[in-house]
């Protein structure tokens, strides 16, 4: 029992291995059919131009017991391996490019397996065709005889062409390019070539043509575009010779000539025909047919016309010969023939050249002795000359030519056949000048026209000229520019004028004048043309500096011509410079300058420019001077009276500065003047009154205007207020105590408060204040620069705004009317100014004021009382 059980199961097991091995089948693959993309490749088609690692198909297969199968793809030995695949997906792809034309089918070996069974299959693939062949023409290259006759419309070859492709792609039609210009045509189906219907060929205009054919397939697809493919080839057709053209003469018009010198039997020329055939000429034939009169035969073969007689024994001068050149073939026959006309033309030997004669035989040189400028067309009658050839015909003719100045003379007649008189005509007057050429020489030319020998001959003409005055004496500028110093002494010479007279003898004598308002002081040389200062004259160029006039050069027979002279006077510094006065005043306002000016009398710079200069002030160092303008200021540390004060004990404040004006000039002159200088301080509140004031200093009328137009201005105020008071008044039947305010105003206090109007507080920067005092006592001017000192009004305690002080106060300084610094007034004013006295104008146009003021008042109160 225990060997039985152990049996049992090893059998078992045996019986189970076996039943399993035999349930295992093989895998196998779908088919799809033809058209399908997955299964076993089995009549697959791909196009060739499919493009290289493309995925063309996709191996199906299973296996029945549901294993996990692979693929596989085999080649038969020796075969291209066209595809790869994916063992596990069984993708198939193009690894090698198709070519249907090399190899339509592809046989391959596909299997499926499942690890222990493999199951294979061959399959065949088919590979369809694109359009991707050119059509190709065979038997090239393509030549082709064609004779020249052959009818219009005769088939003279054959073209074909094969195109691998099937299908559209296959089909080949042709055609010929250039269809228009084109001999030819061809059948597009056959590719038969012909001629042209009503076409003719011609060896002798064209003896090959070249055609060229073009052979194009029907089209088809190519990688998913229509192609089409065509290729071209070229037909020579050679055109075969066919006797069909007479003969031709090479070189017409013949022409030949017996000279008097020739030898009867010597060769005159010879004429050429060829067949008009040229590729297989005959041979040519010569003869004369008409013309010769036994004077002249020709060679049969060669065409050598020769003259058999002497040339004196030849009756005419030209001889027509009618020549025949004849066709003749191998036979013998005379196939066709042509005619020329040949001139033959005895003429004279060229062996004399043209001859120049005078009156006494023959000359080579005339000579002739004129006045200069004759009248243009006049002949010259002196020369007597005669040319003549003693040739005849054509050899004596000759032209005639004066070589040498061109322009001047013409020679008739231009062409002479055997003799002429030689005729020479001025054509230019102007050119033959004795100034120019004294002697004219031209040579007479001789030449003969149309002969190959061209003798020629000369003979000198020499012309000789007499002079005339026919010049104007001409200067050497239109115009001369002098200078001269104004010191220059009576009779210096000034500048030198030339003039020309190219005319010989007297009339070539140039005498010199001058004329012209600008002369008086000059005078001119007549015959060097020198122009010099009259003895007498004195120049200043600060009375007059420029001179022009005209000077005049004229020859004996009174021709003459002009120029301009400009002269000018040349500045000397003979001049001062001139102060005004020699003691001059001036106020001078801190922190404003004063002027001084000199003038220089002289024209021109440097001479009249003015330099300034502080020759001596006491103290030094105060003072400072512009150079150029002469304005004199405080040294800028000075500021005020006490800085003043600190530098002088002077109480005064007046100060003496000698102050030199020097010119620029060469030798330099100065002037020095002495200039007193009365230091004051702004002390008026600045406004514009008194800028006004100070700025109408030196015009007291201005100042006067204004202050007129002021007063007229408040008297119209006045009356309007005193119109209306009345008005008021009268209504109410109040009457004003007028004598009370009739006595206020005859006070002084009451005068000096109504003389507040002429105080004025405006911003200025040359004043503060100007105040007029009614008092007794005459205004003086202690500046002497029409500036007024007047008293001064102290303001009282500064509680509310008080009424103003109605008398001065004796310890109290004075208000000054401030000056601006002006340029030094002219001499003239100056002088109106001292007959005036020491008052200044600015001293009466403020009394001038309040006495109309004062008058205005006394009249306004009139009424009341």
């Amino acid at each position: 029992m225990k060997h039985v059980r152990h049996f049992t199961p090893s059998l078992f097991l045996s019986l189970v291995h076996v039943c399993l091995v035999q349930a295992n089948y093989a895998p196998y693959f779908f088919d799809n059919g033809a058209r399908s993309t997955n299964g076993n490749m089995a009549l697959l088609s791909l196009s060739e131009d499919t493009p290289v690692g493309t995925h063309v198909y996709t191996l199906n297969g299973t296996d029945p017991e549901g294993d996990p199968v692979t693929y596989g793809l085999a080649y038969e030995a020796g075969s291209r391996r066209y595809f790869s695949v994916d063992k596990n997906l069984g993708n198939v792809t193009l690894i090698e490019e198709l070519d249907r034309e090399k190899e339509d089918e592809i046989e391959v070996i596909v299997s499926i397996s499942d690890g222990l069974n493999t199951v294979s299959e061959k399959v065949r693939i088919l590979v369809m065709d694109a359009n991707d062949e050119s059509p190709e023409f065979i038997n090239t290259p393509y030549i082709v005889q064609v004779p020249e006759n052959a009818p219009s419309g005769s088939s003279i070859f054959k073209i074909e062409a094969v195109d691998k492709d099937t299908g559209s792609g296959g089909s080949i039609t042709y055609f010929l390019q250039n269809i228009h210009a084109n001999k030819f045509t061809i059948d597009r189906h056959s590719g038969v070539l012909r001629i042209k219907t009503g076409v003719t060929l011609d060896y002798e205009k064209s003896r090959t043509h070249f055609v060229v054919v073009v052979a194009k397939d029907g089209g088809g697809k190519l990688r998913g575009d229509n192609k089409v493919f065509s290729a071209t080839t070229t037909v020579t057709v050679n055109v075969e010779d066919v006797q069909d053209t007479p003969p031709m003469f090479i070189g017409t018009p013949y022409y030949g000539y017996v000279y008097e010198d020739t030898l009867a039997g010597s060769e005159v020329l010879t004429v050429v025909a060829l067949d008009g055939d040229r590729g297989k000429p005959n041979s040519i034939h010569y003869g004369i047919v008409n013309g010769s009169e036994g004077s002249f035969e020709i060679s049969n073969t060669t065409g050598a016309i020769s003259v058999v007689k002497s040339p004196n024994q030849l009756k005419k001068e030209v001889y027509e010969l009618k020549v025949q050149a004849s066709e003749v073939s191998q036979e013998g026959d005379v196939s066709a023939y042509a005619f020329a006309m040949v001139t033959i033309r005895v003429v004279d030997l060229n062996n004399h050249p043209p001859t120049f004669y005078g009156e006494n035989g023959p000359q080579n040189r005339f000579e002739l002795t004129m006045y200069e400028h004759p009248p243009e067309g006049e002949i010259l009658r002196g020369l007597k000359i005669t040319v003549n050839d003693s040739d005849q015909g054509a050899n004596a003719k000759f032209n005639l030519r004066l070589v040498g100045p061109g322009g001047i003379f013409r020679v008739v007649p231009q062409t002479v056949l055997n003799e002429a008189q030689v005729t020479i005509i001025v054509e230019n007057s102007a050119a033959i000048d004795y100034e120019k050429f004294k002697v004219l020489t031209f040579k007479l030319l001789a030449i003969e026209v149309n002969t190959p020998e061209k003798f020629s001959s000369t003979a000198d003409v020499v012309i000789r000229l007499l002079d005339t005055n026919d010049n104007v004496p001409k200067f050497s500028s239109d115009y001369y520019i002098a200078r001269i110093p104004e010191n220059s002494p009576g009779g210096s010479n000034v500048v030198a004028v030339t003039a020309t007279d190219p005319d010989s003898g007297l009339w070539g004598e140039v005498k010199y004048s001058i004329y012209g308002t600008g002369a008086d002081l000059f005078l001119i040389h007549p015959s060097t043309g020198i122009i010099y200062t009259q003895p007498w004259a004195v120049l200043d160029a600060e009375v007059n500096s420029k001179y022009n006039f005209y000077v005049k050069a004229e020859d004996a027979d009174g021709k003459y011509s002009l120029a301009e002279v400009f002269i000018t006077v040349l500045d000397v510094n003979d001049h001062s410079p001139e102060f005004n006065e020699n003691i001059q005043e001036k106020t001078m306002i801190i922190g404003s300058p004063v002027k001084i000016e000199a003038i220089d009398q002289d024209a021109e710079e440097p001479n009249n420019i003015v330099d300034y200069s502080i020759m001596q002030a006491d103290p030094a160092n105060v003072f400072d001077i512009d150079q150029s303008t002469g304005e004199i200021k405080l040294k800028s540390y000075i500021r005020s009276l006490d800085i003043i004060h600190n530098i002088t004990k002077k109480k005064d404040c007046i100060w003496s500065v000698v102050v030199q004006a020097k010119d620029r000039g060469s030798p330099s002159f100065s002037t020095t003047a002495v200039l007193k200088i009365d230091i004051t301080e702004e002390t008026l509140h600045k406004g514009p009154m008194a800028a006004f004031l100070m700025q109408t200093k030196d015009n007291p009328m201005k100042a006067l205007g204004v202050l007129a137009g002021v007063m007229g201005i408040m008297v119209l105020i006045t009356i309007m207020i005193s119109t209306a008071m009345f008005w008021r008044n009268k209504r109410s039947n109040k009457i004003m105590p007028v004598r009370r305010i009739i006595k206020k105003r005859q006070t002084p206090q009451s005068r000096t408060v109504r003389m507040e109007w002429l105080k004025f507080k405006r911003p200025s920067n040359a004043a503060e204040k100007f105040v007029v005092e009614d008092d007794a006592k005459s205004l003086h001017n202690e500046n002497s620069n029409n500036n007024i000192q007047v008293a001064h009004m102290p303001p009282t305690a500064p509680s509310p705004p008080p009424p103003p002080a109605l008398a001065p106060r004796g310890d109290t300084p004075g208000w000054r009317v401030p000056t601006v610094s002006g340029s030094l007034t002219p001499k003239f004013i100056n002088k109106q100014l001292k007959k005036r006295g020491h008052g200044s104008a600015h001293n009466a146009l403020v009394s001038e004021l309040k006495m109309k003021f004062e008058k205005r008042n006394a009249a306004i109160g009139e009424p009341h009382i």
